[in-house]
């Protein structure tokens, strides 16, 4: 069976020197009903940003939206792709959707994503916990011939499970995986997953992207090295895909493009460490790891409330709310690092992005 659309030869060139991709959120309105007017301009927003691409239906997304009482999956994705259409831009630009679950909902989510012209699905391997990897690698096959894959490894600490050296190994080996996401908050279990692409003769066809909110400006700056038989092979994360970049987006494309110039040259200044640790204690008053990571996705609506760019911070879940003392927290980082957010980029934009 024939995959049914590939990256075209821009989409992979501009994947592999790294994009920001953020993680699209949920626009609702007071009633908790889909805010159509806002979830556009989100989708224009990030665009104008200067993003490479967008994940939607993905965890910033939540996944409530498959719940049936909702039904919000298929409608969310074709708001963002219908923007996307509409903007007509002149650089490449990738629409990835969030796909998850067992093998029938995973190949059904991946045949509505291409349908709706996706470029690739984030696959999930939460709620899973009772699969072996092998009937996780034979999902994997089977979705990777509807739609191309990015791989995601989600932090055990959120409901993931940790997978082997040998996982990542034959994982990457699968026709059709174009990129992997890490995010799981783990050194040790990061190696192992670019380890094992670099083991792989595929290892030129995937791009590695981080997910490691705790970490971003440190792994997007990380040559990993290794040796593969009698050969050195070096391998980096190029991008990043991230519920930390559906805010401050503009300063997150700034961020990235200033990277990729830092990295080519021999001596990166000792200042680089001190701006991952403004970036990650940013990141810590949004996605709430002080209380298990409970506010994470009222923390990203937070921040679009104060923007604009949302009416409220409401979820599905109504009880998903701000955790004590984490607006507070908002608060301090806007204050601690003026230069990382972009509400002047927003407030000149931002009228238009509602039309």
């Amino acid at each position: 069976m024939s995959r049914i659309k590939e990256l075209t030869s821009e989409q992979k060139h501009a994947l592999h020197d790294g994009l920001v991709i953020p993680a699209h959120p949920l626009a609702l309105d007071e009633n908790r009903r889909l805010d159509e007017t806002h979830q556009r301009a989100l989708t224009r927003y990030y665009m104008d940003a200067g993003a490479g691409g967008v994940a939607v239906g993905v965890h910033s997304t939540q996944f409530e939206i498959r719940d049936p009482k909702f039904g919000l999956y298929e409608k969310v994705l074709r708001l963002a792709a219908e923007e996307v259409e509409r903007a007509k831009l002149q650089r490449p630009f990738i629409r990835v959707a969030g796909i998850c679950g067992p093998t029938g909902q995973a190949l059904n989510e991946a045949e509505i994503s291409a349908g709706l012209g996706y470029d690739a699905g984030l696959l999930s391997m939460g709620g899973l916990q009772g699969w072996s990897e092998s009937e996780i690698l034979k999902r994997t096959e089977k979705v990777a011939e509807v739609i191309p894959v990015v791989g995601f490894y989600l932090q055990p600490s959120v409901g993931g499970k940790v997978f082997s050296f040998d996982f990542w190994r034959a994982f990457a080996d699968i026709p059709g995986v174009v990129a992997i996401k890490m995010a799981p908050f783990n050194r040790y279990q990061t190696i192992d997953v670019v380890r094992a692409v670099c083991y792989s003769d595929r290892r030129d066809e995937i791009a590695l992207y981080t997910g490691n909110d705790d970490n971003i400006v440190n792994d997007l700056l990380t040559v990993y090295r290794f040796r593969v038989q009698d050969r050195i092979v070096e391998k980096r994360m190029v991008g990043g895909l991230l519920g930390h970049w559906a805010v401050w987006t503009n300063k997150a494309v700034e961020l990235l493009e200033e990277i990729k110039r830092v990295r080519t040259q021999e001596n990166v200044s000792p200042e680089w460490l001190t701006r991952n640790i403004e970036v990650t204690d940013s990141n810590a008053a949004f996605f709430d790891p002080a209380h298990g990571f409970a506010g994470c996705i009222p923390g990203i609506h937070e921040v679009l409330r104060r923007q604009g760019l949302l009416k409220g911070t409401w979820c599905l879940n109504p009880h998903e709310e701000l955790s004590e003392g984490q607006k507070e927290e908002i608060d301090r980082v806007y204050r601690d690092y003026p230069h990382l957010n972009d509400d002047e980029f927003v407030k000149k934009h931002l009228s238009n992005w509602l039309s």
